[in-house]
């Protein structure tokens, strides 16, 4: 007969641990910092040792607390993924997708036809947190624009985000060099200010006022561009639509690498979901084909 502690103390004390504190403990779980503390003295009383040395200036942990917490949290938090994968298969075929609106928009759900006539039995849901925003714990998988390093994350990487300036075609037809662009309205994305300075060194353009309209997003730069109001520096895949059906062009052929790409992130424990892997497939496949960097997974 399995003989288990005294649970509800075992996560006050853990929580309380790694949060440094019982009103951090008691935020988590949804209680007082006093029920915090009484959870624990009780856990300590039954292990018959302290676990946290109580100073006027916080919580110390003694060395038996040390050693519990970092056996517990590991516990923790597999029993959580493990939760998370057990919830999964109340909903087998329905995912979560974490994305930023212009790449919803620009890219995904244009692309998700192809993707239900592959597996019309899956329900995706979209939900755009931003590309800064943290991974939730009810996304199945996210996409996300930076270093390819996620905590706690595998991450898959789909394309590189390349630099190019983008404009309507009548305005192209003026801007014979990269230093033409000087007399020219530049468009601008607040989070991403450094885009066209970047692009500007690489092209030998000295000097160049920056005081065009700013956006909060790519796709509102991007429209901007396509209705004649100026040049917007264009990441990919975001402007891959509007080029090929000729809304945008590209001025200038040089592109410049903006030191981040685009990646496919998820809890490695989610891999093998059926809904999942479905889209992970079709995801890499479909990044391929837009001159992504992904790797099409093996079959089965």
């Amino acid at each position: 007969m399995r003989r288990l502690p005294f649970l509800n103390g075992i996560k006050a004390f853990e929580a309380a641990a790694r949060g440094g504190s019982f009103a951090a403990a008691a935020e988590e779980l949804n209680v007082t910092p006093a029920a915090i503390s009484r959870m624990v003295r009780l856990l300590e009383d039954r292990l018959a040792l302290p676990l946290f040395q109580r100073k006027p200036n916080g919580l110390m942990l003694t060395p038996a607390g040390r050693a519990y917490q970092a056996g517990l949290t590991p516990i923790f938090d597999a029993l959580a993924n493990l939760t998370a994968q057990v919830s999964a298969l109340a909903n087998p075929r329905v995912l979560t997708v974490g994305v930023g609106p212009t790449f919803a928009i620009r890219w995904l759900i244009p692309r998700l036809a192809s993707f239900y006539q592959r597996a019309p039995d899956i329900d995706v849901r979209i939900t755009t947190g931003g590309v800064a925003a943290p991974f939730a714990d009810d996304w199945t998988c996210g996409i996300k624009l930076g270093s390819g390093v996620w905590p706690e994350l595998a991450a898959e990487p789909l394309f590189a985000a390349d630099l190019v300036p983008v404009c309507a075609p009548a305005l192209a037809a003026a801007l014979k060099t990269p230093a033409d662009l000087k007399g020219t309205t530049l468009l601008r994305v607040a989070h991403a200010l450094d885009d066209w300075p970047r692009w500007l060194k690489a092209a030998g353009v000295a000097h160049a006022a920056l005081s065009g309209p700013q956006f909060e997003f790519y796709g509102q730069a991007q429209q901007a561009a396509a209705d004649g109001i100026g040049v917007a520096m264009g990441i990919r895949p975001y402007i891959d639509d509007d080029l090929a059906a000729g809304r945008l062009t590209t001025p200038f052929a040089l592109t410049v690498p903006k030191g981040e790409a685009w990646y496919l992130v998820y809890k490695p424990a989610r891999r093998q979901e059926p809904a999942f892997a479905a889209f992970r497939d079709w995801l890499m496949r479909a990044a391929q084909g837009s001159d992504g960097i992904a790797q099409a997974p093996a079959d089965g």
